[in-house]
């Protein structure tokens, strides 16, 4: 009776992570794709203390970083994963990157479990994996949670319109990419099959520069 009692239970998990994982996919493909801008520039004057410089997140050896050090600089975010369908997108953020951080761009990387278990490695085992198979210089911090009731209070204020006066987003899978004006403002958001050397996400950077 015990044993067929575990065996429910057992059933029962693998049905909700099975909804879990079929409704992030999904979203993935059908969810909102991102990239308005209308609602930024009708409210950037009002959200002048909206801003990412409110945070302070440890980087990926564990020292705080207050986001104020990125004033001046269009930051995009990404939530990375090591072990997702999507992580050759290193290769793509570091080319960005080594064109554009000259230029005024900042990336941030900040690595998260939430979808299907494909960030499991430490700081320092995320940080090696960039390093040698991506050959990654741009900022990655430790990993949080960027879903949830967990979620971290950086990735609260992007998905919350009333933290952030622009929109409210969830994070459907890993790589979604928000773009962050020269003030620290929340300006878009980019779902993450959406690469970011597409057109669309580079013309949104050029013209925040």
């Amino acid at each position: 009776m015990a044993f067929s009692k575990k065996i429910k239970i057992v059933i029962i998990i693998l049905m909700i992570l099975t909804a879990s994982f079929m409704l992030g996919i999904f979203n993935l493909f059908f969810g909102p794709k991102g990239g308005q801008m209308e609602s930024y520039h009708q409210n950037k004057m009002q959200n002048t203390e909206k801003t990412i410089y409110q945070f302070t997140m440890n980087d990926i050896d564990g020292k705080p970083v207050s986001l104020s050090a990125y004033k001046g600089k269009v930051v995009i975010i990404v939530n990375v994963a090591s072990r997702c369908g999507l992580t050759p997108q290193y290769k793509e953020l570091q080319a960005f990157y080594d064109t554009y951080k000259n230029k005024g761009v900042v990336i941030l990387g900040f690595p998260a479990n939430n979808f299907m278990g494909q960030e499991p490695g430490s700081d320092s085992e995320i940080k090696s994996f960039c390093q040698k198979n991506y050959g990654v210089t741009f900022p990655v911090f430790s990993k949080i949670s960027v879903k949830g009731k967990d979620k971290a209070p950086l990735y609260q204020f992007l998905s919350s319109k009333e933290q952030n006066g622009v929109m409210d987003t969830d994070v459907s899978w890993n790589f979604q990419k928000y773009l962050i004006d020269k003030e620290g403002r929340f300006v878009t958001f980019f779902e993450p099959r959406t690469e970011i050397n597409d057109d669309k996400v580079v013309k949104a950077v050029n013209d925040l520069l």
